[in-house]
C-alpha cells in the first residue's frame, strides 16, 4: 500500500496522492456513529417494506430504489435533512423490491433461512469493517477495481439470461465476492474521514452493500436446503 501512508505529518506522496488515511478518530468514530445509526434505521424500514409489500410491488419498488438513489445524490449536500427522508424512502421501496424474494424462500424452506441469512450478513458486515479499521487500506483503489468488477458483473449476469451459462449459486458467489471487496472499500472510507462525504451518502454504500450480501447469502443457503 504505496499510495496511502499513516503518516501524521501530512504531506503527499510522490504519485500525488495524500500520505494519511486516517482522520482524527473522535472524528471518525462519530462519523461512524452517524452512518451505523442511518443504516440500521433504513434496514427496519426496509422489513417494513418487505411485511407490507403488495404482490405487484417489486418492479415499483425497483423503479423507486433508482429515482430515490438520484435524488439522494443531488440533495445531500444541499440539504442533508430532506437526504435523510429520502434514504428511508428509498429503504421501504427495497422492502418493496426484494419481498418477493424473500417471501419465497419463506414458503418454500421457512423464515429461519432468511433469519439465518440476515445474521450471516451482519456478522459478515462487523467482520469487514473491523478488517477496514484494523488494517491500512486504500479505499480508493479498492473502489475502482470492484466497481469494474462489477459491471462485468452485471454484463455476464445479462448475457446469461439469454445463454444460460452461468448458475444462480456462481453469480450469487460472484456478487458475495464483489460486494465483500465494496464493503471494506466503503468502511476504509469511513476510517480516512469520509472523503468528503456525507454521513447519508456513506450509510447508502453500506446499506447497498449490505442488502446484496444479505441476497447473494440467501441464494446460497436456501437454494442448498432446496436441493
Amino acid at each position: 500500500m504505496n499510495e496511502f501512508r499513516n503518516d501524521s505529518r501530512g504531506g503527499f506522496g510522490m504519485n500525488g496522492y495524500p500520505m494519511v488515511i486516517d482522520a482524527p478518530r473522535e472524528e471518525t468514530a462519530s462519523l461512524l456513529a452517524k452512518v451505523l445509526a442511518i443504516t440500521s434505521v433504513g434496514f427496519l424500514v426496509t422489513a417494513v417494506g418487505v411485511a407490507s409489500a403488495p404482490d405487484w410491488g417489486m418492479f415499483i419498488g425497483f423503479i423507486a430504489v433508482i429515482g430515490l438513489i438520484f435524488a439522494i445524490n443531488l440533495t445531500r449536500r444541499k440539504s442533508p435533512g430532506m437526504a435523510i427522508w429520502l434514504f428511508l424512502a428509498l429503504s421501504y421501496f427495497m422492502g418493496w423490491e426484494i419481498a418477493p424474494i424473500i417471501h419465497r424462500y419463506v414458503r418454500a424452506i421457512g423464515p429461519n433461512v432468511v433469519f439465518q441469512a440476515a445474521a450471516t450478513t451482519g456478522l459478515g458486515m462487523a467482520a469487514m469493517g473491523c478488517f477496514a479499521y484494523l488494517f491500512n487500506v486504500n479505499y480508493r483503489k479498492i473502489a475502482g477495481i470492484g466497481f469494474a468488477l462489477l459491471i462485468g458483473l452485471m454484463l455476464v449476469g445479462i448475457v446469461s439470461i439469454f445463454f444460460h451459462f452461468l448458475s444462480p449459486d456462481a453469480y450469487s458467489w460472484m456478487t458475495l465476492g464483489i460486494f465483500t471487496l465494496l464493503t471494506v472499500g466503503d468502511f476504509a472510507r469511513i476510517r480516512a474521514g469520509g472523503d468528503g462525504q456525507s454521513a447519508v451518502s456513506l450509510a447508502l454504500s453500506i446499506y447497498l452493500d449490505a442488502i446484496n450480501i444479505f441476497l447473494a447469502v440467501l441464494q446460497l443457503t436456501g437454494g442448498r436446503r432446496k436441493d
